[in-house]
């Protein structure tokens, strides 16, 4: 499920996996995982960072996009144990994970926000907003998969 909110300077994907909160929030708050299930292809691994415990904590990955190789400082802005977690680097837009019970497992929602941005215009021209959508729904389906390949 993709909802779109540009009014709000969001976007968002939703999957619901067979996992228990606890579970996915242990590979999400694991930088070191990240390139193991992320759908966008330019997440190349982790240059320095550790598991991801509170509000301040920071990593560095190692990124690939348009064929440039470059890494990215992100810091942990929102942190709920087992239920959210966000992390910002330098444009300030954000990258949240937000896990929900339901009856047959846990919702997990990942959204690009940029109304923190300190330049949303740019990523609009960008065409990030359209593009991200599809790239956190084959991240979703990958994180599932990681997940069963990992229980």
């Amino acid at each position: 499920m993709v909802k779109k909110n540009y009014l709000e300077k969001s976007v968002s994907a939703s999957i619901i996996a067979p996992y228990s909160r606890q579970q996915i929030f242990r590979v999400i708050s694991d930088p070191q995982l990240h390139s193991s299930f992320d759908g966008s292809g330019t997440v190349q691994g982790l240059a320095t960072g550790s598991k991801l415990m509170g509000v301040g904590d920071s990593f560095k990955a190692k990124m690939r996009m348009w064929g440039i190789r470059y890494s990215v400082k992100s810091t942990v802005v929102e942190f709920d144990q087992d239920r959210l977690i966000a992390w910002a680097h330098l444009g300030k837009h954000r990258w949240r994970y937000e896990l929900e019970d339901m009856p047959d497992g846990t919702k997990i929602t990942e959204t690009f926000d940029w109304s923190y941005s300190i330049f949303p215009r740019v990523i609009e021209l960008a065409g990030y907003p359209e593009s991200h959508p599809e790239n956190m729904e084959r991240t979703l389906v990958s994180l599932v998969k990681f997940l069963a390949d990992n229980d």
